[in-house]
């Protein structure tokens, strides 16, 4: 990690992030729009190149309304064959600049029957079904411990800001559990009544092994889904990540509104 941190210290010089958003599919425009310094993940050390439709594999710097924020434009994911470590490693970097707030954003399919495609999910808590765990393997004590308590991963205080931003800004957000599979199939529709069982109120193929690594690095972690489709084909319909793009893009305005007051509170609290 030091030929990372290094090679990012250079590029930066003052500027040292606080928070930092991971901006899922369709949702990279923020980091168009707020750009100081931009670094392909192609030339930073140790990261691996975003492959996915929808995810530019960016680094943005920015300073938003006098915030220090840094936001990956495009994750990586296990189904792309990359290790539980490589698609985690960014978060731990995260860490060592000095980011204290996690924003984790994703596209979901909807589990819960009452959503719809274009919600907003605040994500309470998830259940990991990717069948491993990011924290395997021989523990960095100077990141965290070997046991780390996840009854709060989704920090409450957030969660509630979350709400509370999006109620002043008229926004109608939802509040639900997120389930994990590996991908890149979707899921089946015995597969999403299995998940409804289990407690699910959308289910995705990333966000859980960043929020884990987060948590377990200290960080306080928000998650927020964008509703892009209902998450199986129930109804004879085909699902497409073409789909996905289209709802986020018709989502992006509320969103982007609602992560930047989110940013701009969340400084305040942390100022108290």
């Amino acid at each position: 990690m030091e030929n990372t941190i290094k090679f990012l210290k250079e590029k930066l010089g003052n500027f040292v992030p606080e928070t930092s958003v991971i901006l899922g599919s369709g949702l990279g425009e923020l980091a168009d729009e707020y750009c100081d310094i931009a670094i392909p993940y192609s030339e930073i050390p140790n990261f691996i190149k975003s492959t996915v439709k929808g995810h530019k594999g960016r680094l943005v710097f920015a300073d938003i309304n006098g915030k220090k924020v840094v936001m990956m434009q495009g994750r990586n994911h296990f189904y792309e064959g990359h290790t539980m470590a490589e698609i985690t490693y960014p978060v731990k970097v995260m860490k060592a600049l000095g980011v204290k707030t996690l924003i984790l954003t994703n596209a979901a399919g909807a589990v819960n029957e009452t959503f719809k495609p274009s919600d907003l999910m605040i994500i309470t808590d998830h259940i990991n079904m990717m069948g491993t765990n990011p924290l395997i393997g021989r523990n960095d004590d100077t990141l965290g411990e070997r046991f780390p308590d996840m009854t709060e991963i989704y920090k409450k205080s957030l969660v509630n800001l979350a709400e509370n931003c999006a109620k002043d800004l008229g926004i109608d957000i939802k509040k639900g559990v997120y389930l994990a599979n590996t991908g890149p199939s979707y899921e089946t529709p015995a597969e999403i009544r299995m998940a409804r069982l289990l407690g699910a109120d959308a289910i995705g193929m990333s966000t859980v092994p960043e929020a884990i690594v987060a948590n377990y690095c200290k960080m306080d972690v928000l998650g927020i889904s964008c509703i892009s489709n209902t998450a199986s084909s129930t109804d004879g319909s085909k699902l497409s990540h073409e789909e996905v793009i289209q709802t986020t893009n018709q989502a992006k305005a509320g969103f982007k509104k609602l992560i930047l007051e989110i940013i701009a509170q969340n400084h305040h609290i942390q100022r108290a």
